[in-house]
């Protein structure tokens, strides 16, 4: 009887901790879900803004989202897209808010969506120089000193530069400096920076996007009141919201739809002043054709 109780009482043991364990194991799994359905988003916008608007923008756009999504989001502005291409390998960053360039470079990111100006996905770039300036085309600016809005801008650098090279400005070496002179060409962090020189007088003239002249999103309406344009070039391919690739496709259905939102409801001003216009989807190559026949121009 001794050894059949001690047997009993072994497997009662054994049993309890078997539903202990498992009772464990579902608690884990229910913390797990918890975790990641509490998990921060992180956002990354591009700084070719004015820093003091941005950083407003900033905190609306995480509080929307966040009701939204049901989770805390971050928008972070970093230095430059080279940042958030790699927050985007590392893991530090889901969603990026970039220009074509920039996502050709992201190796570890996908497109999500894209802006839709006047129902085309692709805009101007435009030559912009003070009012009171002779200029009134490209060929105007030969030996003046210039600046591009960065290395990596599409509007700002990238088509302005296979717009110089179609017009037989520059050689096949593709170098600015050949048709500004040497010592002439600026490259900025944004639109912003590059613009001031040209009000500040260190530049004459200075490559972005066309709205930065003709929306009220980067400059003042007294700094844009002194300005005119060139020249204008492209087609550009609108700006693209990025998703890193490692999320999971739900996370991913899960992002774009709160994104969508900012297209109606009374979200619209909040859509144009973070990203410009309309949110629509597209497919990625399609999006990229006009810009990879651009980059054959650009200096490695």
């Amino acid at each position: 009887m001794k050894k059949n109780t001690f047997l009993k009482t072994l497997l009662t043991a054994c049993l309890l901790a078997v539903v202990a364990g498992c009772s464990t194991s579902q608690t884990a799994n229910n913390q797990t879900a918890n975790n990641q359905t509490a998990q921060k988003v992180v956002i990354a916008l591009k700084p070719d803004k004015n820093p003091d608007q941005m950083m407003q923008q900033r905190e609306s756009l995480q509080k929307f989202l966040s009701e939204k999504l049901g989770r805390p989001v971050e928008v972070i502005i970093p230095l430059s897209a080279a940042v958030i291409n790699e927050g985007f390998a590392n893991g530090t960053i889901d969603i990026g808010y970039l220009s074509a360039n920039d996502l050709i470079n992201a190796k570890d990111a996908e497109l999500l969506l894209v802006g839709e100006i006047n129902g085309k996905t692709t805009y101007k770039s435009y030559w912009l120089a003070l009012k009171d300036k002779p200029y009134e085309k490209i060929a105007d600016l030969r030996g003046k000193p210039i600046a591009f809005a960065s290395k990596t801008s599409t509007s700002g650098f990238i088509i302005p530069l296979w717009d110089l090279r179609r017009q037989s400005l520059v050689s096949d070496k593709n170098d600015p400096e050949e048709f500004f002179g040497k010592g002439n060409v600026f490259y900025g962090t944004g639109y912003v920076s590059a613009v001031e020189r040209v009000l500040n007088g260190e530049a004459e003239a200075a490559a972005v996007s066309y709205y930065v002249l003709d929306e009220d999103k980067h400059l003042s309406a007294e700094q844009r009141a002194r300005l005119k344009k060139v020249a204008e070039q492209g087609d550009v391919p609108t700006h693209i919201i990025a998703v890193r690739k490692s999320l999971s496709a739900a996370e991913k259905a899960n992002l774009k739809k709160a994104l969508l939102t900012l297209n109606d409801g009374g979200n619209e001003d909040l859509r144009d002043k973070l990203f410009t216009s309309k949110l629509v989807e597209t497919e990625q190559e399609k999006h990229l054709a006009p810009l990879r026949e651009a980059l054959v121009v650009v200096p490695k």
